[in-house]
Parts: structure tokens; C-alpha cells; sequence
């Protein structure tokens, strides 16, 4: 099984979460990002520590987005009312076959969202 990595476990790892690092280092080779995950990642880095996001996101598997995952996302907005950047992560999970590994239940109920895996929860 493949998983998408939304972008709260990556920043987690960079922020010393464990258990976020713990899944990433164990699925490495199963684990994609999406040009959404990397633009949100790489947005919350000081310009001079850029290069140390983008190795690690360099070493995933990238999911460019094309007019299928973005009519994907037209359709998910419109039947969720998911906010445009989630819904652009279940298209790509979707479109992709992946499981969309996320903390964020809040916008993602894995009872819902059939895709959605949580890796981990914090205390």
C-alpha cells in the first residue's frame, strides 16, 4: 500500500514530532507528496532553511497536479464543501489509489473519508 503524506505529518517530523518521523522513516519508500503538500511544507521554512525541506521532500515519490486531480477537486469541493486545498488532497489520494496519511481528522473523519489513514495522535 502507497500513502499520500499530507502536509501536518511532514511538519510535524520537522517540528521533532516522533511518531511522525517513526512513520515516515519506516514507510519511506511507500510514501508520495503532492505539489500541494510540498508548496504548504516549503512555505512554513525560512528562506536559508529551504534546502533542508526540500531534501527530504526530494526523496518522496511526486505527484505533479494535471486537469484529472484538479476536476477531481472541483467534484470533492462541490459534494464535501471541503476547503479547496483539502479537497485537492483527497483528488490526488483518489485519482492516485493512495491512503491519505493525516492527523487532521478535523477536516478529514476517517469515517467519512474511507482514504484517510491516522498514523499517529498526539498526547
Amino acid at each position: 500500500m502507497s500513502y499520500l503524506l499530507d502536509s501536518v505529518v511532514l511538519i510535524d517530523h520537522f517540528n521533532g514530532v516522533a511518531a511522525a518521523t517513526r512513520f515516515i522513516e519506516r514507510r519511506a519508500r511507500e510514501l508520495a507528496v503532492s505539489a500541494i503538500t510540498r508548496a504548504e511544507v516549503l512555505a512554513g521554512f525560512a528562506e536559508a532553511d529551504v534546502p533542508l525541506g526540500t531534501a527530504l521532500l526530494d526523496s518522496f515519490r511526486f505527484l505533479p497536479m494535471d486537469a484529472e486531480v484538479a476536476d477531481e477537486a472541483a467534484r470533492i469541493r462541490r459534494s464535501t464543501r471541503l476547503k479547496l486545498p483539502n479537497a485537492i488532497q483527497a483528488a490526488f489520494a483518489t485519482r492516485h489509489g493512495l491512503k491519505l496519511a493525516t492527523r487532521n481528522t478535523r477536516d478529514f473523519p476517517p469515517g467519512k473519508f474511507p482514504f484517510v489513514i491516522v498514523p499517529y495522535r498526539l498526547a
